[in-house]
């Protein structure tokens, strides 16, 4: 016991604590507390739960050393840990490159600025939402399996050179026929860009969550995995249960009715609205006055 508590004396000890805090430290501590919070919600989700659990067991073993001084224990642990971080850089490479594209797909200067670059109909019309939707429950009431892809901001041709180019209207006959059984296409995602379905037989990443249930299959972890790696929305239709769900940002919304599914679909259609043309009509109307009295 005097070992440990010398230990964390002297350790303890180094830690400068200042002797007021100002504003700077609280935003500084928020900051760090929010980074914190949002590694161990990456961590708890990805594979680097169990090797995160085995990096702790062995922090345990080498603090047992250290406090009744194994000299041996602590010079293998010294000698091995920078081998032990480029190890864990290794073993995580496929979730640190998911961690940075997703931080790199939020578009965060968009976000604070918002610039409105489409207008009217949006990203695509009324009718290729209409018809993405009948052709989805289409398909559920057979029990056929579809995996539909929208694209959002970030790009999806990465994507699309692993599959075959189609470049047609969208049409629920047309995806119905794709997505048939026994037929060349059916095989993998569809990828649609604004009112055309661009390719088919597409290949996804497949997602580690493990918030996922296990009675799911590959179609629906190719969509949440789609959805965690850029901005995209993606439509799943089980094969088994006939059920359509809606994978977003990493989330996958199950068994969702017609009415829910469009107002998925409505939230990346960057339509505006009738009251965003009313306003905007006001706003010009109060500019032409404005102008006039002067």
């Amino acid at each position: 016991m005097e070992q440990f508590r010398f230990y964390v004396e002297k350790y303890f000890s180094a830690l400068h604590i200042p002797s007021s805090i100002t504003w700077v430290d609280i935003v500084e501590i928020l900051v760090i507390s929010f980074l914190v919070y949002q590694i161990i919600v990456w961590i708890k989700n990805t594979k680097a739960w169990s090797l995160l659990k085995g990096m702790l067991v062995i922090m345990f073993v080498v603090l047992i050393a250290a406090i009744f001084n194994m000299t041996t224990i602590l010079w293998i642990a010294q000698n091995a840990f920078g081998l032990a971080i480029t190890a864990v850089v290794v073993i995580m490479q496929p979730e640190l490159r998911r961690a940075l594209e997703q931080l790199g797909s939020k578009n965060i200067f968009s976000s604070v600025i918002k610039i409105d670059s489409k207008t009217g109909e949006g990203r695509f019309t009324d009718r290729t939402m209409n018809e993405i939707v009948r052709a989805c429950f289409e398909m559920g009431k057979v029990r056929t399996g579809a995996l539909i892809v929208i694209e959002q901001n970030n790009t999806l041709e990465e994507y699309e050179r692993t599959g075959i180019a189609v470049d047609a209207l969208v049409s629920s006959q047309l995806l119905i026929n794709i997505f048939e059984h026994n037929t060349p296409l059916h095989d993998g995602a569809v990828i649609v860009r604004g009112n055309r379905i661009t390719s088919a037989t597409c290949y996804l990443p497949l997602s580690d969550s493990t918030s996922l249930s296990k009675e799911l299959g590959t179609r629906h972890r190719a969509g949440v995995g789609i959805s965690e790696a850029t901005d995209s929305l993606t439509i799943v239709v089980s094969e088994q249960t006939g059920k359509v769900s809606v994978a977003y940002m990493g989330q996958l919304y199950r068994g969702l009715t017609p009415e829910e599914v469009k107002e998925k679909i409505g939230m990346i259609q960057n339509k505006t609205t009738e009251e965003d043309k009313k306003h905007k009509k006001r706003k010009g109307k109060k500019g032409n006055e404005e102008k006039t009295y002067k």
